[in-house]
């Protein structure tokens, strides 16, 4: 196996006999093989697109099936056949109507034409063929960028996956992602090339994002501040990890009435701020941190855990009959819930102790997205002009298990008084019940919400901008990134793609990127990796 799509690239360089993410061989392999299977389907939609042939069901299955490749999303080999097979079975479907409106189905490339093996194994052995270093006589700067297409893509796919679920789509994207997989095929493209399609990418994710915006609060209501408690009542209990807030939704509504609390953990916080979800009297409150504690915090829970998207490694065998997943996240050993029914998850909660008394612990405000912070920009604005807020920090994204994460916990504790800290995603979880106060009213810590909320971050900023009459790269804001997997990937595209610079990235540089490759970023970008809380503050502040 090789795999470099993640922050925890053994030696910063790869995996090659197990994932540090528990990743085994096999599962890798068929991941490889689906890939390979989903840029051929995306030649044939390349073709089918220029003729005006759009298929529903292959761009729906083409988003699922490329979120499923996303770090621990799906660890469980007997899921992927079914999806290299589906794969094929749309890719000759797509011929026959190429063919019928009088196009050309004579495809040269292997991955147009190939057919899977019948077996678990030659699959796998077909996968292992098609894997990340096949094309070891490429460019190494064309194949990084590449890769990193592709990693990118994955992450859009997951965003698109998700709006598509509450009814949100466009073809656009749906374009964009096959003909970026079938340009990943092409034997003689340049640097050039590659560049722009990376930069598309973010162009493209950008995109995805604001269709899930528009899911989110056309769906539940734009997120409006919310005290989130982080103790626990009395009774049953189950806890949603994820993103999923249509999981969200009908599990709120299966357990009403059961004497069943829901509680969040890791991406959900955020759920807490929708006026469409909130309503729920059973919806009380956030457990656990992301990472760092994660396995140890989950064996300790009195309920039963329903994972919607990829927030865990390995569940333990000690605690996993506790666990459930929906949607496309699977793995070996772990009950796998269909349609959304969570019928056995609710059965199995409500055998468990749950908690035998209330315990009111510490708190935590969410639901400042975009709408939230506009609504009070004239503030915002009056305060930077006194000089009371001197700098705002973006400090977000990804949380993992790897060490140095704590440069996160120690920047944000260090941040002067006078300035103010925005986050979002799981990677808030280092610092998110800090008490940093407040200037004039303002809260020092303001949680935007989810990773795909990044598009709110970027509707506050392009405000400010467009109110201090300044672009985004002139205002009194620097962005401090962690990254982990491949949605972080395709927010970090989408930045590049609208020019935003000076980016500070950790906890360590992507390992699919080339010395050249980020020589380029670092010319065009000021792109730099973080170096100290310290060190970092004095050069932003200029003290």
């Amino acid at each position: 196996m090789f795999c470099y799509q993640c922050e925890q690239a053994a030696k910063g360089e790869g995996c090659t006999k197990i994932g540090v993410c528990g990743k085994q061989p096999d599962v890798a392999a068929l991941q490889d093989l689906l890939t390979y299977a989903l840029k051929g389907l995306g030649l044939v939609a390349e073709a089918a697109w220029k003729m005006g042939i759009s298929d529903k069901e292959t761009n729906v299955f083409t988003c699922a099936a490329l979120f499923s490749t996303l770090t621990n999303v799906n660890f469980d080999p007997n899921r992927f056949p079914p999806l290299i097979n589906k794969a094929v079975e749309l890719r000759e479907k797509l011929k026959e109507k190429i063919k019928a409106a009088g196009g050309n189905v004579e495809f040269q490339h292997d991955a147009a034409n190939f057919q899977p093996a019948s077996t678990l194994d030659g699959m796998v052995k077909q996968g292992e063929e098609h894997g990340f270093l096949s094309n070891g006589d490429e460019n190494p700067d064309v194949r990084s960028l590449k890769h990193a297409l592709i990693f990118s893509m994955r992450g859009v796919a997951a965003y698109a996956h998700h709006a598509e679920i509450l009814g949100k789509e466009d073809d656009a994207v749906y374009r964009d992602i096959h003909e970026a997989m079938a340009f990943t095929l092409k034997k003689d493209a340049t640097l050039e090339e590659a560049v722009e399609w990376v930069l598309r990418s973010g162009k493209t994710n950008y995109r995805a994002m604001e269709l899930l915006d528009a899911a989110h609060t056309e769906t539940y209501g734009h997120p409006v501040p919310t005290k989130v408690p982080l103790g626990h009542k009395k009774g049953k209990a189950i806890l949603v990890s994820g993103h999923d807030l249509k999981d969200l939704e009908e599990l709120l509504k299966q357990t009403e009435g059961k004497g069943i609390y829901v509680y969040t953990h890791g991406e959900m916080l955020p759920a807490h701020g929708y006026p469409g979800l909130k309503k729920y009297e059973h919806f009380y409150g956030h457990y656990g941190t992301a990472w760092q504690n994660q396995q140890k915090e989950f064996a300790a829970f009195p309920g039963t855990i329903l994972m919607t998207t990829n927030c865990i490694q390995k569940p333990r065998e000690t605690y996993q009959d506790n666990i459930f997943t929906s949607g496309l996240v699977g793995w070996p050993g772990v009950t796998h819930l269909e349609n959304r029914n969570f019928e056995p998850l609710i059965k199995r909660a409500l055998e468990l102790p749950g908690y035998p008394d209330d315990s009111n612990g510490k708190s935590v405000m969410v639901g400042f997205a975009r709408n939230a912070i506009l609504s009070v920009a004239d503030k915002i604005i009056e305060a930077v002009k006194a000089g009371k807020i001197r700098h705002f920090f973006l400090v977000a994204g990804c949380d993992g298990a790897k060490p140095g994460r704590n440069y996160y916990t120690k920047f944000v504790e260090m941040v002067p008084e006078d300035c103010i800290v925005l986050t979002l995603a799981c990677g808030k979880f280092r610092f998110f019940d800090m008490d940093l106060g407040t200037i004039d009213g303002i809260p020092r810590l303001i949680d935007i919400g989810q990773c795909n909320d990044a598009y709110s971050a970027i509707q506050i900023a392009l405000a400010l901008a467009n109110a201090f009459n300044c672009g985004v790269n002139d205002l009194p804001l620097s962005l401090i990134l962690s990254w982990y997997e491949q949605k972080a990937v395709a927010i970090l595209m989408t930045l590049l793609a609208l020019d935003i610079k000076n980016i500070k990235l950790g906890p360590s540089l992507p390992a699919f990127i080339t010395p050249n490759v980020l020589n380029f970023l670092v010319e065009k970008y000021n792109i730099k990796p973080i170096s100290t809380p310290e060190e970092d503050l004095k050069e932003i502040l200029g003290e």
